[in-house]
């Protein structure tokens, strides 16, 4: 990466849309983040990403139970939630590029007990 000048092509008159302000979501409550994600849409949490396994998705649904609620270091968003051979999951969309697990994706187990914090901390805007 080299860093240049350049020119900022910003132009207010044509955004699409203004953040007015954010709701965030009770902590640790999946019911919550399920209903966000019906009926609102994409919602961004933060999930605990330390585990190996996580850096090795590839497929089905990730449920690793040294995956804890507890050191939430990584920003993903759920784009939608489903079910796989019998367990709920979250569907997510990381920031890794489509090289990581299913083109960009991850199924992330829903109902088993807040798997990697992915209720903890959950926000979505206001347009």
């Amino acid at each position: 990466y080299k860093a240049k000048d350049g020119l900022c092509r910003y132009d207010p008159a044509a955004r699409a849309a203004t953040c007015s302000k954010y709701i965030l979501l009770p902590s640790g409550n999946e019911t919550y983040l399920q209903d966000a994600v019906a009926k609102i849409g994409p919602v961004s949490v933060a999930i605990n990403a330390n585990q190996p396994t996580f850096f090795l998705y590839k497929r089905g649904v990730y449920n690793d139970a040294k995956c804890t609620n507890q050191h939430l270091n990584h920003a993903v968003l759920v784009v939608g939630y489903g079910k796989e051979n019998g367990m709920d999951y979250w569907l997510v969309k990381n920031s890794w590029g489509i090289n990581f697990g299913l083109e960009g994706y991850i199924k992330i187990a829903r109902n088993q007990g807040n798997r990697c914090g992915i209720a903890s901390y959950c926000s979505y805007p206001l347009i």
